[in-house]
């Protein structure tokens, strides 16, 4: 396997995206990137997931807080409190000079792709980053508060209203990223990292032909579910308010259509027997480095197993 897709969002996303950085070479694998979580606050364009990508693969994500950026610190926004504004969305101050640049970049002209080749190239990034669009799509969360952009709903109201459905506006008119779709014409296969499948994994695979094109491909998820819990943010709460249990079962029965194979935690491994569609047990808890590129290497063996889908 020598040129793959990665489709990855959020922290457990960036964290597999790391270990698959140091097991491809840059011209090996490409990194989609959801960006239905983006949303403009304080006059700038906020690109979460874009960004926790961005800082792992730079080395200077935030350990501590699982978000932002390392060494960070927070007089812009404390002092911006202090003037009766809104900090909710926290910023911190090196965090806040990558938001200028982007917005300056776009501004400009620009489209979020050139800015973001733009920022990784700056912090010596080799691997090439794709958002999933230059087109804006949001995420609406419905819930029983009503409709939430969904960094209200994920950071202002903290996952607290009870979720109805998901709506990705904009999505039935933007176009997926040309870089995408010239990737895919020579793709041997794609791995979905463990990010979550509603509103991390959906809003790429609702773009043009995108989920159509993945089945003529091998893919193979890691499961973001571990032990009938999410590791990493609110997925295993809106499976229990859709009424979906939280199991390695049903992220598969999510992904049925394109999914030919899925990675499971050992936590789970009696579950490899009610799955139906190919799987391998290992250790999908990543602590260490060690454990991101150990999870790497195990679903690139595992996917270069796969017979590509007819």
């Amino acid at each position: 396997m020598r040129r793959i897709l990665a489709l990855t969002g959020g922290v457990g996303g960036a964290k597999l995206a790391l270990g698959l950085s140091r097991v491809l070479e840059a011209h090996e694998v490409l990194f989609a990137v959801n960006t239905a979580d983006d949303f403009t606050h304080l006059g700038l364009h906020i690109s979460p997931d874009i960004d926790s990508l961005t800082y792992a693969l730079a080395g200077q994500n935030n350990t501590e807080t699982g978000w932002g950026r390392a060494g960070d610190s927070w007089h812009c926004i404390e002092t911006f409190a202090e003037l009766g504004g809104a900090d909710w969305f926290r910023l911190g101050d090196k965090d806040l000079a990558l938001h200028l640049r982007r917005t300056q970049l776009m501004a400009a002209g620009g489209t979020l792709t050139d800015a973001t080749a733009s920022i990784a190239q700056a912090l010596g990034i080799a691997h090439p980053i794709a958002p999933m669009s230059n087109d804006a799509v949001r995420t609406i969360v419905h819930t029983d508060s009503g409709p939430l952009a969904f960094q209200h709903y994920f950071v202002r109201e903290r996952c607290a209203p009870r979720v109805e459905r998901f709506e990705f506006r904009g999505g039935d008119t933007a176009e997926l990223n040309p870089l995408i779709e010239s990737w895919l014409d020579g793709c041997d296969g794609v791995v979905i990292c463990p990010s979550n499948p509603y509103v991390s994994i959906d809003p790429m695979l609702s773009l043009g032909r995108l989920r159509e094109r993945l089945t003529d491909l091998p893919v193979v998820a890691i499961s973001p579910i571990v032990g009938g819990l999410a590791l990493k943010g609110p997925a295993a709460k809106m499976m229990a308010e859709l009424h979906v249990p939280a199991t390695v079962e049903a992220v598969a029965a999510h992904y049925h259509d394109i999914l030919d194979g899925l990675v499971i935690d050992s936590t789970d491994a009696e579950a490899s027997k009610l799955i139906g569609i190919p799987t391998i047990v290992t250790n999908t808890i990543m602590v260490t480095l060690a454990d991101r590129v150990a999870l790497a290497s195990a679903a690139l063996g595992f996917l270069g197993d796969l017979t590509p889908a007819s």
